[in-house]
């Protein structure tokens, strides 16, 4: 047969019916002539490929020959004979593309197609039967390549492929087929697990589509979409049976019955949402999303009866939803595509009740899903949150979701590539929640809310300072037109915000202070937090007092991201006068950030505590940070050794009896290490040790004369310290130091001169320690003070 298959161009049917008919008799012969068998098994592709031509060759507009119904019985016997084994998706194609484009046929030509497409319901119930195994999937493929052409704009080509579907579904109802695991009619079952090869997946997207062409003008089309519908509900019924757990079930039986008798009512006055109704116990989530999908799109239709039944199956389906999070994303993506072309009143109420209904039973999802549909927050975005924003209690956890989005800013730098990265999200919910704001929403602004969103905006503020330059770009290439920057549109969110709340003196001052321009730089932004701090403390004080306690809860857990920003806000709050009860939890949290890494967390910290020293309130109560204070005297950073001296200045002062005196002793020795540290440190750490010296008392006074001799060196190297404040200090700490040692011409050091003969009569009173002393004055000669490197090569 192969030496008269046809070429492209060849024209003469009978040439091309001789060498189909030979298929199939090679098919139905093979047991007898092994020979063609092989030749035609071994050839089989460049024959499908043949048969494939030979029926684009056929005339488009007319059904003149019988080559495309043999062409369906060659496939048949192909099939049979198992040689079709590779992939058919694109015969298929060919042969529905060569049949159902046909325009409709009169007379013989209509007899003619009739027999031609009785041939293709043989053909492609051939297929499934010869599919072995794979028959499920081979049924579900041909399902998957028949369903876009019920779509056309041409009715004979959705007419015909409708058919086609329902002539399949029927022949499920007689075929029997063991190779489809019943369990997808049984709706969710827990703890069962079945091939892919044996799962039935499409009936979502059967029923969906099938439902949605009972809504067609075509009547034929209509009619066949109930057909292959009634069908296809039997298939259900049967293959329901089957599940071990409801066999001989009497009640199944009456229900089945009742079912079956109500579907031939629903066809016959064509109800197609009733019928819808009929599947929903038999959907399973991953069918649900199918149809939802396919019902949104609907909604863009311009008749009335498409779109009351799409929305109607919109409304059934998000009454009780149990969707995964990647299909909520789904949902979404299908919402917001649709969104600009659904015009008609009834479909937007249905779209408005299942974007609040999915919101409330989902709102992390839908928050997170909506940004990534839109980053910058488009027009179409901005009136899909609209609607999510229409019912308090929904919008308050929109927001609140919003918020939680604000705070997950990552300082790790992931890939800008992925929507679902957190630090993109969290630039998304900043440039939405500006949108919101900026929107005539009547929003209700609680009190939580309302501090929880300041807080997340000012944090965002400090993250966005961090962004790298491609960061910002590829966030905001696609819109820049008209469009702030991230840090510019946090920025702009916090004023609205206040405005909102009716702060809009508050927002004034901080302009006039420079304030909103500070939180713009990275040099600058934490004077800008300072800033802010001031002007929210004139707030009311309920507000002023969630934001304190929400400030101290947030401080709770350690987070570089933001961490230094509450931080910075907390300390500056500190000076509100009637922030009573609420700073007990501060004196909790201190410790903490005082053993923290972050560069400059320390001296903030510090500087919060000396506020509440200085407090009547709160003086006595901060005792309890003292041992983490003077730890600060012997760590890294010298920004928080400094801030500490006056810290530990003021908390002297609050100590009595003996704790005071144990407490001046132990602050001595860890004092004169600083004594050659920068010039503010310097002068500090001297008067302390000074002050420490007075306050020894009783027993510790044995061991204060130890750290006292062994500071008198560096302190009479200071004489001469180029700061005439350090000399003075030094000088008076040295007068003390003769005091508390009964060393009278110490004691009455009135100038520098004096203090060479202090020097010598050190090194006389002190013979066993010169080579201490030999080594201190060598540390002096790295200081960057020349008067005071001459000083230290004198005394050497």
């Amino acid at each position: 047969c192969l030496s008269i298959c046809p070429l492209p161009g060849w024209q003469q049917r009978a040439q091309k019916l001789k060498f189909l008919a030979s298929i199939c008799t090679i098919c139905d012969v093979r047991g007898t002539d092994s020979t063609m068998w092989d030749v035609l098994y071994f050839c089989q592709l460049e024959v499908v490929e043949a048969i494939k031509v030979l029926l684009q060759e056929e005339f488009t507009d007319y059904l003149g020959t019988m080559v495309r119904q043999q062409a369906m019985l060659t496939i048949a016997s192909m099939s049979r004979a198992r040689l079709l084994l590779q992939e058919k998706s694109s015969l298929l194609q060919v042969c529905f593309c060569s049949i159902f484009h046909l325009p409709p046929q009169q007379d013989t030509g209509a007899s003619l197609c009739s027999k031609t497409l009785a041939a293709m319901d043989s053909m492609l119930q051939a297929l499934i039967r010869s599919a072995g195994t794979f028959s499920v999937m081979e049924l579900q493929n041909i399902f998957q390549l028949l369903l876009p052409f019920t779509s056309s704009q041409t009715a004979v080509v959705q007419e015909r492929a409708m058919a086609r579907i329902a002539r399949l579904a029927d022949f499920l109802t007689t075929y029997p087929m063991p190779q489809i695991c019943p369990c997808f009619a049984q709706g969710i079952i827990p703890r069962h697990e079945c091939s892919k090869t044996h799962q039935f997946t499409m009936l979502g997207k059967l029923v969906g589509h099938l439902t949605l062409c009972c809504t067609c003008k075509d009547k034929r089309t209509r009619y066949e979409a109930a057909e292959a519908l009634h069908n296809l509900h039997t298939f259900v019924l049967q293959q329901r049976r089957r599940w071990a757990r409801l066999r001989d079930s009497r009640q199944l039986q009456l229900k089945e019955g009742c079912q079956a008798r109500q579907t031939w009512k629903f066809l016959l006055t064509t109800q197609a949402s009733k019928i819808f109704l009929m599947f929903m116990e038999y959907l399973q989530p991953s069918d649900q999303i199918e149809i939802i999908l396919m019902a949104i799109k609907s909604l863009r239709d311009r008749k009335p009866y498409t779109i009351r039944v799409a929305a109607h199956m919109v409304d059934i389906l998000v009454e009780d939803p149990t969707f995964q999070p990647e299909q909520v994303l789904n949902i979404m993506w299908a919402i917001y595509r649709n969104f600009p072309s659904i015009t008609e009143m009834m479909a937007l109420e249905s779209l408005h009740r299942a974007l609040l209904l999915l919101t409330d039973r989902y709102p992390e999802e839908m928050v997170s899903s909506l940004l990534q549909c839109s980053l910058t927050c488009s027009n179409v975005a901005v009136a899909i949150w609209k609607v999510m924003l229409s019912e308090p209690p929904i919008a308050k956890k929109v927001l609140q979701e919003l918020i939680s989005l604000l705070m997950k800013q990552s300082l790790r730098k992931t890939s800008t590539s992925t929507k679902d990265n957190p630090r993109i999200l969290s630039l998304a919910a900043a440039r939405t929640v500006n949108e919101i704001l900026l929107q005539p929403i009547s929003l209700m602004w609680e009190v939580e809310i309302f501090t929880q969103l300041f807080l997340a905006l000012l944090f965002q503020v400090s993250f966005t300072t961090e962004l790298m330059p491609q960061e910002v770009y590829i966030f905001w290439k696609e819109h820049q037109r008209n469009l702030l920057t991230p840090i510019r549109s946090a920025v702009q969110s916090m004023r609205v915000l206040l405005c909102k709340m009716g702060f809009e003196r508050h927002v004034q001052a901080v302009e006039a202070q420079g304030g909103w321009d500070a939180l713009l730089s990275t040099q600058t932004h934490l004077m800008g937090v300072r800033t802010m701090a001031r002007e929210m403390m004139k707030i009311p004080r309920p507000l002023r007092s969630t934001i304190f306690c929400h400030l101290t809860e947030l401080l709770v857990v350690e987070d570089p991201t933001w961490e230094m920003v509450a931080m910075v806000f907390l300390t500056e709050m500190l000076g509100c006068t009637d922030l009573n009860r609420e700073l007990d939890r501060v004196l909790e949290i201190f410790p903490t950030y005082l053993q923290s890494q972050c560069l400059g967390m320390p001296s903030v910290v510090l500087r919060g505590i000396l506020r509440l020293t200085r407090r009547p309130d709160m003086a006595k109560k901060t005792l309890v940070l003292l041992p983490h204070v003077m730890e600060q005297l012997q760590g890294p950073d010298s920004d928080g050794t400094a801030a500490a001296l006056p810290v530990l200045s003021e908390m002297l002062r609050l100590l009595e009896g003996k704790t005071l005196s144990v407490t001046a002793l132990a602050l001595a020795g860890k004092l004169r290490p600083l004594f050659n540290s920068e010039l503010n440190m310097c002068e500090l750490s001297i008067r302390l040790f000074q002050k420490a010296m007075e306050l020894v008392v009783g027993a510790e006074k044995k061991a204060m004369k130890k750290e006292v001799w062994d500071s008198l060196l560096p302190l009479l190297f200071h004489l001469h310290n180029e700061d005439k404040s350090v000399a003075k200090a030094s000088q008076e700490a040295l007068r003390t130091a003769g005091s508390f040692l009964q060393w009278q011409q110490l004691a009455q050091l009135d100038n520098i001169e004096q203090g060479w003969r202090i020097s010598e009569c050190l090194l006389t009173r002190r013979k066993s320690r010169v080579k201490d002393y030999l080594q201190e004055g060598k540390s002096y000669l790295q200081n960057p003070q020349e008067s005071l490197r001459w000083e230290a090569v004198r005394f050497i």
